[in-house]
């Protein structure tokens, strides 16, 4: 069997040299003659191999040598290399290689092994992938041939391809490695420059050591301060313990040139009175500051606090009181100076006043010439166009009248004058304050005296003094003294003056342009614009207007239209229709009507047609407006369709609607408006924010018309406050409330003083509807599921017993063990749905009908129920399934309206939106599970949650009914009549179970100054208790400030979600980390994809590890987790394998179904206020995406979303152990990690987290960010993210300068060491970022990860402050 088997191999890529048969081996049955062939036949195949590869790889006419033959060639060269490895592996993409060096030492005959040589891992993902072996393996002889020899020409010795990726890819990889620090890749002798990285290594953890030992003993020996009164104090304990906070230069100047040149002193205006000056100028001297500093500071800013913040970012750092500066603190010193030639020239120039940087930054800019550089800052100062000069080389003319002007000087001054070259100095009688000496230096120019000389004053004077002076001499010798030897008049006009200057200096921002690192920008206020907003005309009520005589004449024409009279006919045989007339009547004559109505009545199609029918036949057709709310999209589509087609028109003309994302209508043409409840709350909060902007949003309405307010939504009863304030105004707006089960009188009374209120009652229409219940289901199945008694199934959530309407039973109780656990973390009451009995009475259902047309519709809590409800159907035959719930888009809702296809039955699962308003007209039967998800506030960790419990008697009442429109009907109750009569009468007002904050944020959004007053109106009102902790909670998160919205509380105000996870998203949107930050807010609305079975909870910690690295945070393993999932099903892995692989790293597959699902929600929300680009099927914009990899980034975001909920981080004394390399600090063990909160002292990590016994934290974190806080043995803290000082100050609470001078003070407790300029430059970059924030609101478009505060803020957090 030879021959099959050579087939077989001939199918894998040829090696480029293979092996002959080895011509000693002795064969079965083979003699010598046979050998001797077998060998010249396999020599002869060897060749035709060979000439094949190179075929392959090079072309027919390449007569070169191959790359592998180079790379080997190269090696056998090197004395001590062995012989390289090469290794092929196949991927999806195709073949990659890499090659493995080893070298062996002569003398310990030692043999190191390089790491594969391979190039980077995203090249390799991209462009790397061959398609067979033998190139795989040429391709990584080339890149090791590279790696080891780029600095040789040796790409014109390779075949073409090779020689393209030598000169291309492999030469920018290596400039991607060099700017990355790794250029040691590319060394001639990798085992060398490996051996002195690993050296360098070795070296740089060692002076790590050496340092912190250092800062150790320093933090130990830190124990006084200076305050601000100048007084030397011990420091306590705690903060001795404090966190120390430091910025590199670099950032510093960065910061401090954007807060000079975009910050806002006093945006408030406010004005302060004589008193208050006094107070604060004495207050500000005794601290330190000069006289002149304080009133110029008192001219800009309106607050003592904001007096200090200016001071301290204008003033030199040379003037700043020791209170302020750092610790060990030294002006100007430059350390590790490498050339000592441009450092003399820097310390020159700067010794006349001009900032150390700006010096640097002008001197490298003049190619490291101090004359050009000295005029250059001379320009800076005194920038008026004329007598200015570039250069310090004057032409012959100039240079006599220099040295005859020497001359002169240095007989007058003699010893007090010497020169050095060009360049004199002279000393002035006039002395310091202190008594010290004042020195000119002075340069001549190119025309001197036509032009200024260079001018420097050295004196140990502040820098600002020596700048005021230094100004108004070249100022006073530009006016009067050009065009003759001047120097000796200057040096007079010094000597007379400078006593005054340094008595009244140039204010600072005189010279402010000298001591900025940019020319271009001088120091300035911005001030934020109002955008205007537009209200729609008023409404002239002037009847028969030519317009209006048209609309009459249209409709009157229609009216005779054979398709309208066969609608005509429909409408008519409505209950409604009979009681037009009365409908009509009752809102012309009264500025409220309350119409109530059963199913099926009518009321919602007919009642606004009836309105506006009149408002044609009276004349007012033209100002006709109709606004008519529901509360679902599907609800107001659906109804936009029905009544368009009634009156024989398209949608979008005379009949349209608005919901999120979608809008069909033509201002002045469509005269009703259907909208959801959302769109028309959102037209009033945004009408520009004071309670006139509300009235005037509806200036052009005539009727507001308010669907379904049974349900008593949050939403409605804030829209019904509203109203009522406007309708006290707007004496000629109607309001028409309707409903299907309406307590009238409750309605009647809230407004029975706003305005005259009028009844309607229309009797419904719908057929009989028989009830079935879950007994008669049992028995109807021929007692599947009879083995559960139905007392144990009405106890209530006890006893791990199957609940009295599932049917699950005896032999289905394993199965369900796992998910009622689940269920009950989620916020579930324990009650499980039977997907397989809700199977079963569909088929019961479907044979019952038989040939007879009529459609099936199942009432479900949630989508996931929806979802698993139409997997199990899809296994009934001759069924048509569809999905009906809130999230769906528009198109995929209208399809449960249209006829199944021929022979099939439809069957529609929906939550509770098909109650009411929505009306599928060909269903004969409906499945009532009883459920629904409703938001409960869970108050021992200030969360919203969606929880699923059991529907009120009047929503089951509307479901019910919706079996009897067509005919008689059957509803079949999966739940025993015993649980429907403890179900309560009505839904409690959402208002009064939900938390406030959200509404709260949405009623200062539009202008109320008293939120307390305005809900205590609302129709139910909210506890006291539950309105003031919701203010509070604001102000502390950043949404409020002295009782106004900041610009985060604005975005924070349109987003329907917890607070902290809005935040979150705002935050995300803002750095360009908003698909993690939807995930992570997703997340912590449902729960953590992870599950923790009690016999496996040390293999499930650690699981959670894998996905994020330790000391990461519980949140960041949740996102990497389900970013993992996402990726896995994007792939198209099947789902049995994808569960098994969810069940192999505990994860809960339908807990992640359940995160992507909210991250869709909370897209669309984003969206809908134009906080993100709406580019279709959730899709968000790269840009939106950028830093979605950096962790330090995204744990500042999360930590400023969760404040005030932080717990400061306490590390013990620093260990440290002697190793070969010197003394090395050891991690601290986990017990020995202390964490304090505000309100409960020491707290503790919860042993689920992933922190539990971590013994450092990614980062360089000094604080933990948490969202669950419980108290058990001990108070523990959950949902665990660590981060850094620079994300406290960036992100956390209120920051104040401690006046003892100890450092800063965050959120009024924690406590930070450090710079007190560092605490004010951060303030105010947090001030520029909430004015970015602020122009998003009139900006929907801006991305704001593209500003430079954006830019700034991220790397400051990211770095932690320090320079990379």
């Amino acid at each position: 069997m030879p021959a099959p088997k050579a087939q077989k191999k001939s199918k894998k890529p040829a090696p480029e040299e293979p092996e002959l048969p080895n011509p000693f081996a002795t064969g079965k049955g083979k003699g010598s003659k046979t050998d001797a062939a077998a060998i010249a036949a396999a020599a002869a195949e060897a060749e035709k191999k060979r000439a094949d590869t190179r075929t392959l790889l090079a072309g027919a006419s390449w007569t070169g040598k191959l790359p592998q033959t180079l790379f080997n060639e190269h090696v056998q060269k090197q004395a001590t290399w062995q012989k390289p490895d090469y290794s092929v592996r196949q991927t999806p993409n195709g073949f990659t290689g890499a090659v493995t060096l080893r070298q062996k030492n002569p003398k310990t005959q030692e043999i190191t092994v390089l790491p594969p040589i391979i190039p980077p891992r995203p090249y390799m993902e991209e462009k790397g992938a061959q398609p067979s072996a033998v190139e795989a393996r040429h391709f990584a002889a080339t890149y090791a041939l590279f790696r080891v020899c780029n600095m040789k020409n040796m790409a014109m010795a390779l075949p073409p391809q090779y020689r393209d990726l030598w000169r291309g890819d492999f030469a920018e990889l290596k400039k991607e490695a060099v700017a990355q620090g790794n250029g040691y890749l590319y060394e001639a002798d990798p085992f060398l420059a490996v051996k002195n990285r690993d050296e360098d290594r070795r070296v740089k953890e060692k002076e790590r050591a050496d340092r912190e030992k250092k800062r150790a003993v320093e933090v130990k020996q830190a124990s006084v301060a200076v305050s601000m009164d100048g007084q030397v104090r011990k420091l306590d304990k705690g903060w001795a313990k404090a966190p120390k906070v430091e910025m590199g230069v670099k950032i510093r100047k960065e910061v401090e040139h954007m807060v000079r040149t975009q910050g806002t002193w006093n945006p408030h205006g406010i004005q302060l009175g004589e008193q208050d000056v006094q107070r604060i100028r004495q207050k500000l001297v005794s601290f330190g500051f000069r006289s002149s500093h304080v009133e110029e500071a008192l001219d800009v800013c309106g607050t003592q606090e904001e007096c200090i913040e200016w001071l301290l970012i204008h003033l030199p750092e040379d003037d700043v009181p020791a209170w302020a500066l750092p610790e060990n603190y030294l002006a100007g010193l430059a350390l590790g100076a490498s050339d000592l030639v441009r450092e003399g020239r820097i310390k020159r120039l700067a010794s006349a006043g001009y900032p150390r940087d700006v010096c640097a930054e002008i001197l490298d800019g003049c190619g490291g010439d101090e004359g050009q550089a000295a005029f250059k800052l001379q320009r800076r100062l005194v920038d008026t166009g004329t007598g200015i000069a570039e250069a310090d080389v004057p032409d012959d003319g100039g240079i006599e009248i220099w040295k005859e002007e020497q001359a002169t000087l240095d007989a007058i001054f003699t010893d007090r004058y010497s020169a050095k070259g060009n360049i004199c100095s002279i000393e002035l009688e006039v002395r310091t304050p202190s008594k010290e000496m004042i020195t000119v230096r002075a340069r001549p120019s190119k025309d001197y005296p036509n032009t200024l000389p260079a001018i420097s004053l050295e004196a140990p004077l502040p820098a600002y003094i020596k700048l005021s002076i230094l100004r108004q001499l070249l100022s006073h010798a530009q006016h009067n003294l050009l065009g003759d030897m001047m120097l000796f008049s200057l040096l007079d006009w010094l000597e007379q003056e400078i006593p005054r200057i340094i008595e009244h200096p140039d204010p600072l921002r005189n010279i402010a342009n000298a001591t900025s690192v940019d020319v271009d920008t001088a120091a300035q206020s911005t001030t934020t614009r109002s955008k205007q907003r537009r209200h729609p005309r008023s409404i002239t009520w002037t009847a028969h207007t030519p317009l209006s005589k048209r609309l009459q004449l249209d409709w009157t024409n229609k009216q005779s239209s054979p398709a309208q009279q066969s609608m005509l006919k429909v409408r008519q045989g409505l209950p409604a229709w009979k009681l037009r007339d009365r409908i009509v009547s009752t809102v012309t004559a009264n500025q409220v009507t309350i119409i109530s109505g059963e199913t099926g009545s009518g009321k919602s199609t007919q009642s606004v047609q009836f309105v506006l029918d009149d408002l044609i036949w009276q004349g007012y057709g033209e100002q006709a407006n109709i606004v008519c709310t529901q509360p679902r999209r599907i609800s107001a589509i659906g109804l936009a369709d029905r009544v368009a087609d009634e009156r024989c028109g398209r949608v979008g003309e005379e009949i349209g609607y608005t919901i999120r994302g979608e809008s069909k209508q033509r201002a002045g043409v469509t005269k009703i408006t259907f909208v959801t409840t959302g769109v028309l709350l959102r037209r009033l909060q945004t009408s520009g924010g004071s309670a006139k902007d509300v009235v005037d949003s509806l200036a052009d309405v005539s009727h507001v018309v308010i669907d379904e307010v049974h349900e008593r939504s949050l939403d409605t009863d804030f829209l019904l406050v509203l109203v009522r304030d406007v309708l006290r105004v707007r004496k000629d707006l109607k309001l028409i409330l309707m409903s299907a089960t309406l307590d009238a009188q409750v309605f009647e009374r809230y407004f029975a003083g706003a305005a005259s209120v009028g009844l309607v009652e229309i009797e419904g229409r719908t057929h009989p509807v028989q009830d079935v219940h879950l007994m008669q289901i049992r028995n109807m199945m021929g007692g599947y599921g009879a083995d559960v008694p139905e007392e144990e199934g009405e106890e209530e959530g006890g006893g791990g017993v199957v609940d009295d309407w599932s049917m699950a039973g005896s032999h289905r109780a394993p199965r369900q063990e796992k998910p009622r656990k689940q269920y009950a973390q989620l916020g579930h009451d324990g009650h499980n749905i039977d997907y397989d009995m809700i199977c079963q009475v569909v088929r019961h259902i479907d044979r019952e009908l038989g040939n007879e047309e009529g459609g099936i519709l199942i009432f479900l809590p949630g989508t996931m129920e929806i979802d698993r409800t139409i997997r199990a159907l899809n296994g009934v035959a001759n069924l048509h399934a569809l999905p009906l719930h809130a999230g769906l888009q528009s198109a995929e809702q209208r399809r449960v309206f249209a006829k199944p296809p021929r022979g099939l039955r439809k069957v529609v699962a929906s939550t509770n939106v098909a109650e009411t308003s929505i009306t599928i007209d060909d269903i004969v039967a409906v499945i009532d599970t009883g459920r629904v998800k409703e938001t409960s506030f869970d108050p021992t960790n200030n969360m919203v949650r969606l929880t699923e419990t059991w529907a009120s008697r009047a929503a089951c009442k509307q479901r019910r009914g919706r079996a009897g429109r067509v005919r008689a009907g059957k509803c079949y109750k999966l739940y025993t009549e015993n649980q429907e009569s403890k179900m309560a009468e009505r839904p409690e007002p959402e208002i009064r179970r939900v938390p406030l904050e959200q509404l709260c944020l949405s009623v200062k959004a539009m202008g109320v100054s008293d939120i307390p007053a305005f809900l205590a109106s609302a129709l139910t009102p909210p506890e006291v208790l539950s309105v003031s902790g919701a203010l509070d909670l604001l102000n502390r998160v950043g949404a409020l400030e002295q009782n106004e919205l900041t610009a985060l509380g604005r975005h924070m105000s349109m987003i329907p979600a917890d607070l902290r996870c809005s935040k979150l998203m705002v935050y995300g949107a803002a750095f360009g980390c908003l698909d993690a930050c939807l995930t992570i807010a997703a997340t912590l609305t449902v729960k953590s994809p992870f599950v923790s079975p009690q016999p496996k909870r040390d293999e499930a910690k650690a699981a959670k590890t894998v996905f994020s690295g330790p000391g990461a945070g519980d949140l960041l393993c949740d996102l990497r987790a389900y970013e993992e999932w996402l990726g896995r099903r994007a792939q198209g892995e099947p789902t049995s394998s994808l569960r098994r692989w969810c069940d192999a790293n505990f994860l809960s597959n339908q807990t992640l179904f359940d995160i992507a699902s909210t991250r869709s929600q909370y897209i669309s929300s984003l969206q809908e206020i134009g906080f993100v680009p709406n580019r279709g099927h959730g899709a968000i914009p790269e840009s939106y995406n950028r830093n979605n990899g950096n962790e330090v980034l995204l744990r500042s975001l999360i930590a400023g979303a969760f404040q005030p909920q932080l717990a400061r981080i306490e590390l013990p004394d620093a260990k440290f152990v002697g190793t070969v390399a010197g003394a090395i600090a050891v991690d601290p063990e986990a017990h020995t990690i202390k964490y304090f909160s505000r309100e409960n002292g020491r707290v503790f990590v919860h042993p689920s987290s992933t922190l539990f016994s971590a013994q450092g934290f990614q980062g360089n974190s000094r604080f933990m960010a948490y969202f669950a806080k419980m108290a058990t043995s001990k108070i523990f803290i959950r949902e665990l993210t660590p981060f850094n000082v620079y994300s406290l100050l960036m992100f956390g609470g209120k920051m104040e300068i401690d006046e003892l001078g100890r450092g800063l003070v965050v959120d009024g407790w924690v406590r930070v060491k450090g710079w007190a300029r560092i605490g004010v430059l951060v303030s105010r970059l947090r001030g520029l970022l909430d004015e970015v924030l602020a122009r998003k609101v009139d900006e929907p478009g801006l991305e704001m990860s593209e500003t430079g505060i954006v830019s700034l803020v991220a790397r400051v957090v990211a770095f932690d402050g320090m320079d990379r």
